[in-house]
């Protein structure tokens, strides 16, 4: 043998020893998290909040699956799926032996008790991303659904969270008169077939989860995940705070660090500061309404106060106060990345000018006041409003910052009791029939809570829902979002990534364009 073959050969085992020690996870420990804000309700179907949506994904789990980049689908608990040359029927087969976390066995019947449950009309704010379902069947480890009409975005709508696979059984055994009432009770200790299962949870304080023994999916090592035994959510609202206890080891990963301290964490050698990808819009919401809960006058019912706060932003300079850079500005109410965006949105241009001329219409040439509540110790939110404050108060709008706890910002912002706030949307789905259900769509929650309509983009939307021509259907779309933007219901901010702080012997966290925060084949390195 030469000595080139014999040094290729030693290469290549040192490639395949170094491949093989990237995938020597370690099984068992505690990962300790921190989170900005709790929980509100886990239940898959009956929630609205990314509070909720990022916990359900590794408590329950679905037929299909987001794939690692978030673009795509791939099995689930159904090991296989195809979809009729008609695009009305979608054929799924069950695993064998799958397993709820108690140790009961996932069944058809399960399956479909729990999509009918998620498309009841009456059941939550995501019913209309399964509303094309017309019936479910089960028989043995078969599921057929059938659509009342071709749905383009079915297939990825079976792996968001609200069609999470439920126990029929345990579901209807919990206390309650009702489905919302049962949801109610189930969800204070649910059982589900996710990584990873809920076993104590003091409310604004702390959620523990356990690994899931009959959790599915193989490890590297060919044994089942998750590899941690145990998951702590610490729950810290204060930024500073999360960083200072992630310094001082008493967290091993905290999210939602503020953009100013990425550059600093960047250089801590104990830290690996991640920016992952993400389908990430930041705006601000506006009540379109003509008056407000307390009875008040809402100026922000008049479309040309909407158009002059949107032109009396200056994004650029808000991406590198408030981003530091990471951020680029919206063109559109959806990311640049969600499917079927249209680059040739435009966006609002800074234009105070035009912003003045628009209120001087309005009959506000003398300016007024509005109020935006604002999530207390974000310092994300401090920045961004402060800086708002000053570009508004440019052409005469003040600006009042209300600072509330994240439970009771959410709480008021459901029952419509606001003029604006802070927000931010990410994809659940990859598809653009979500966001534009929930923000342009006047359904369950009132385009986005602000009460805007417009009977033009309801058409459009019904007709994109079953518009299985890519051509046509992304025409339908630039429509809607040219509309929208016309009609500015909410203040286009910028698109940002997840920034997330990990130590580093935190290996394999993944956070998905879609949000969902990925635990399953997390592991500590000694």
């Amino acid at each position: 043998m030469n000595v080139k073959r014999m040094s290729r050969i030693a290469l290549s085992l040192a490639a395949a020893l170094t491949v093989g020690q990237a995938f020597a996870a370690t099984r068992g420990g505690q990962m300790t998290f921190g989170r900005y804000a709790d929980s509100l309700f886990l239940d898959p179907v009956l929630n609205d909040a990314n509070l909720d949506i990022w916990i359900l994904t590794n408590l329950y789990d679905t037929l299909l699956q987001p794939t690692a980049d978030g673009k795509g689908v791939q099995p689930g608990l159904a090991s296989a799926y195809s979809l009729s040359k008609d695009g009305k029927t979608v054929s799924l087969t069950l695993r064998s032996g799958i397993k709820f976390a108690d140790g009961s066995p996932i069944t058809a019947a399960d399956v479909k008790w729990s999509l009918d449950r998620a498309r009841n009309p009456d059941n939550g704010a995501w019913v209309g991303l399964v509303g094309s379902i017309a019936s479910v069947a089960a028989s043995g480890n078969k599921v057929t659904v059938t659509l009342k009409k071709p749905d383009p975005s079915i297939i990825p709508a079976l792996a968001t969270f609200n069609t999470g696979i439920m126990p029929q059984k345990l579901f209807n055994a919990a206390p309650g008169k009702n489905d919302a009432e049962k949801a109610k009770a189930f969800a204070e200790k649910p059982i589900g077939s996710g990584p990873f299962v809920l076993s104590e949870w003091k409310r604004g304080s702390y959620m523990v989860l356990k690994r899931n023994p009959y959790y599915w999916k193989m490890g590297e090592d060919k044994k089942a995940l998750p590899y941690l035994d145990t998951l702590r959510f610490e729950i810290i609202p204060d930024d500073n705070t999360r960083i200072l206890k992630l310094q001082a080891g008493e967290l091993q990963g905290a999210e939602f660090i503020p953009l100013s301290r990425v550059a600093e964490l960047k250089k801590d050698p104990k830290i690996n500061m991640v920016l992952f990808p993400s389908t990430k819009v930041n705006d601000i919401i506006m009540n379109n309404r003509p008056k407000l809960k307390d009875g008040s006058a809402n100026p922000l019912s008049d479309v040309r106060v909407r158009q002059a706060l949107n032109y009396a932003v200056n994004r650029d300079a808000l991406i590198q106060l408030v981003t530091f850079g990471t951020g680029k500005p919206m063109k559109s109410f959806m990311s640049s990345g969600t499917p079927l965006f249209d680059p040739a949105q435009k966006g609002f241009n800074y234009d105070p000018d035009k912003a003045k001329a628009l209120l001087k219409a309005a009959g506000f040439e003398k300016g007024l006041e509005v109020t935006s509540m604002a999530t207390s110790g974000s310092a994300d939110d401090q920045a961004l409003l402060t800086a708002l404050q000053q570009m508004w108060g440019a052409v005469g709008i003040k600006l009042k910052i209300e600072q509330l706890d994240a439970a009771t910002k959410t709480a008021r912002y459901r029952a419509n009791d606001f003029q604006m706030r802070t927000g931010a949307w990410t994809d659940d789905i990859a598809d653009p029939s979500e966001i534009t259900g929930y923000y342009a769509v006047n359904g369950d929650t009132e385009a986005a809570h602000t009460g805007f309509t417009d009977p033009a983009i309801e058409k459009l939307f019904i007709q994109s829902q079953q518009e299985t021509d890519k051509t046509k259907r992304a025409a339908q779309y630039r429509q809607i979002q040219t509309l929208y933007a016309a009609a500015s219901p909410t203040i286009f901010l910028f698109e940002t990534p997840y920034a997330v702080a990990l130590l580093n012997n935190v290996k394999g966290f993944n956070q998905i364009p879609l949000g969902n925060n990925i635990f399953e084949a997390t592991w500590l390195a000694k």
